[in-house]
């Protein structure tokens, strides 16, 4: 079969449009949410067809598509006054209703069912294409039954070029993610799958809507789907896509610890610097709008630039993210990732850190030892050690090769640049070590816990879900330095005045633990 495609979509192209409707055949159209592969939804015939282009399941319902109210009474048995108000308030555009069905409404549109899904888009050349048709269209996505839903005419092409009578270019759509259908047919109304109209918009015409269980969660078996977008693997690339809940932190640390060959990243924008995948952006973290226009077409790029997995930054699922998140959940087969909880533990000297950290050590943490990580990465021999004799000098290690402490902080604590030097060498390194260790360690406990002093000053925070910062007032903590070290007074306050102030580590913390009486480290550790 030729696959008509129509560019100008004027009047004798969208005429011919119609004709083939009309005459039994499939033509793809577009809308303001996907582009939708339509048949003369009085045909059942051509419905069929409609399944068999797609690969679609054949219990899986379709959307009947209209260009004026007046259409849908021959389609429904009851059109009550909550689906007139709906209508008022959001027609055209991406709602779709479920209703009694009429005895006019084939079963190859709505398998099993007794009701129908309408919907009237607000897309003119969908309207008129339907108007000029002179019937009403059922019309569910133009895809590959499974792959993302096409929000361009290419993308169509790509999937069912050859297979269909026509597509008709109305550009790129809208919205990007498939109407919100909302069931009327039940008492409450029920949300059955999210879309670009919010649950919160709809109860500001109903009252109260249900959101179906299967919106976030798999369709128990056994059960007829009452709206497309309930059952099946569905808008997946070819690659396996896993959700990961939690922060950037998390996710790069999550991405970082299995990384394979043909990975990939959906992230949001200005996060793709950061990964250490390749990555491709679908909007920023505060915009669902735009997540939802971009989510298919990035879908489909993983599998143009081959990706064998994708891992995706979990949207909110809040207003249409609920919808960006319930695409996603389908894309993954409900496949979710949740990275380990890492904490960074840091607090100025005789702050009590080390004790803080033996009680998180006794809740089930994994303990990360900065000072263990930053002796084990300049080890005899190690790479660390070379690059840091071939700046610092050869004399910073003694007759065996080994390091030198003192010497080498001498030089490296003797101007900013040394410094900066020092932690350039070091620092990536005891990142890898930490990351490596926790790797190798995490299973079993409840989270882990980077204890490092100088951790503001380190890319290793990067990973850390947040920040724990210990404080206690100075004349605690020069008690604690003196019983602890042996050193004069004069020595500890050398040491305390040369660290940065409590502010500075009180602005960068998530968590404050306060180590001194009258606070208890067990109610002040509650906060974990």
């Amino acid at each position: 079969m030729i696959t008509k495609f129509y560019e100008k979509c004027d009047e004798n192209e969208l005429l011919e449009a119609a004709q083939i409707l009309k005459d039994g055949g499939l033509v793809a159209i577009p809308t303001e949410t996907v582009y939708g592969l339509a048949a003369n939804a009085y045909n059942g015939d051509a419905v069929t067809r409609v399944y068999e282009a797609k690969g679609r399941p054949t219990d899986n319902p379709m959307i009947v598509h209209i260009s004026s109210i007046d259409e849908i009474h021959p389609l429904v048995t009851d059109f009550p006054e909550s689906a007139r108000a709906l209508a008022d308030a959001f027609w055209p555009g991406p709602l779709t209703m479920i209703l009694p069905k009429s005895d006019l409404v084939p079963r190859e549109v709505a398998p099993r069912l007794e009701t129908v899904a309408v919907r009237m888009p607000s897309h003119p050349i969908a309207r008129k294409i339907i108007e000029l048709a002179g019937c009403p269209l059922a019309a569910p996505s133009a895809n590959s039954s499974g792959s993302p839903s096409p929000t361009t005419a290419q993308h169509v092409l790509h999937d069912l070029d050859g297979k269909i009578n026509a597509v008709v270019d109305g550009g790129e759509c809208d919205v990007g993610i498939e109407s919100t259908v909302i069931t009327l047919a039940t008492n409450p109304p029920r949300l059955l799958r999210p879309g670009g109209i919010t649950v919160e918009q709809l109860e500001g015409v109903l009252g109260h809507v249900e959101v179906d269980p299967a919106v976030i969660s798999e369709l128990e078996d056994g059960v007829a789907p009452a709206s497309p977008g309930m059952k099946y693997k569905h808008y997946s690339p070819k690659a396996q896509v896993y959700i990961v809940e939690g922060s950037l932190e998390s996710f790069k640390f999550l991405v970082d610890s299995d990384m394979q060959q043909g990975d990939m990243a959906l992230c949001f924008n200005g996060e793709e610097a950061d990964l250490p995948i390749p990555s491709l952006p679908f909007g920023d973290e505060s915009d669902p709008e735009a997540q939802a226009h971009l989510l298919f077409a990035q879908l489909r790029s993983f599998d143009e630039q081959g990706a064998k997995r994708v891992f995706v930054r979990a949207p909110s699922s809040e207003g249409v993210g609920l919808g960006v998140y319930n695409r996603l959940l389908r894309a993954a087969a409900f496949k979710i990732l949740t990275p380990p909880v890492i904490y960074g533990l840091t607090g100025q000297t005789g702050a009590g850190k080390s004790t803080v950290a033996k009680e998180l050590e006794k809740k089930g943490y994994l303990i990360v030892d900065g000072d263990v990580a930053a002796r084990e990465v300049v080890e005899k021999g190690s790479p660390v050690l070379e690059n840091l004799a071939k700046f610092f000098g050869s004399d910073i290690l003694d007759e065996n090769g080994e390091l030198i402490r003192s010497a080498l902080a001498k030089k490296a604590f003797a101007n900013e640049e040394n410094r900066q030097k020092l932690n350039a060498i070091t620092h990536p390194a005891v990142t890898k070590w930490s990351i490596d260790f926790i790797k190798k360690n995490f299973a079993d406990h409840k989270g882990a816990v980077i204890d490092a002093a100088a951790i503001f000053d380190s890319d290793i925070r990067r990973y850390c879900t947040k920040m724990i910062v210990v404080t206690a007032p100075e004349d605690i903590r020069l008690e604690r330095i003196l019983k602890r070290d042996g050193l004069t007074e004069d020595a500890a306050m050398l040491r305390i005045k040369a660290q940065k102030d409590e502010q500075y580590y009180k602005e960068r913390a998530d968590i404050i633990i306060r180590n001194y009486a009258p606070y208890t480290l067990a109610d002040e550790l509650n906060l974990l």
